[in-house]
């Protein structure tokens, strides 16, 4: 088992920044790939980023590329999200997810946190 907590979240302006973190416990949790989704109301949940055990790649959507910063730090089993130039369609449940690699991950891993709410205002 894979336990998944994430915090960080909050409100911010458009164009400010807030950092979400997401620390995992269980077990083999140096080795497998964790990422982020987002949900809105009323819209399907959306891939944000993922990086593979050792945060050698990294992986983001199109809609957060050059905005959002996915990294993590092995020692304390947390990964991180840095949401740069924030935009009121930001808005939304970020969601920790983790599995044994990318692949899985970017489609939805089998671990999910409990989720942490981002709201942006215009």
């Amino acid at each position: 088992q894979v336990h998944l907590v994430e915090s960080g979240g909050g409100s911010a302006q458009a164009g400010g920044s807030l950092r979400l973190s997401c620390a995992a416990s269980g077990d083999t949790l140096r080795l497998i790939a964790m990422g982020w989704f987002r949900q809105a109301p009323g819209k399907e949940r959306e891939f944000v980023a993922a990086i593979n055990f050792n945060g050698e790649f990294t992986y983001y959507a199109d809609s957060v590329k050059g905005r959002f910063t996915i990294s993590r730090d092995n020692a304390t089993n947390t990964v991180f999200l840095q949401m740069n130039s924030l935009k009121p369609e930001d808005t939304a449940d970020y969601l920790c997810n983790a599995d044994q690699t990318t692949v899985l991950v970017k489609r939805g891993g089998k671990y999910w946190g409990q989720g942490t709410q981002v709201t942006v205002s215009s």
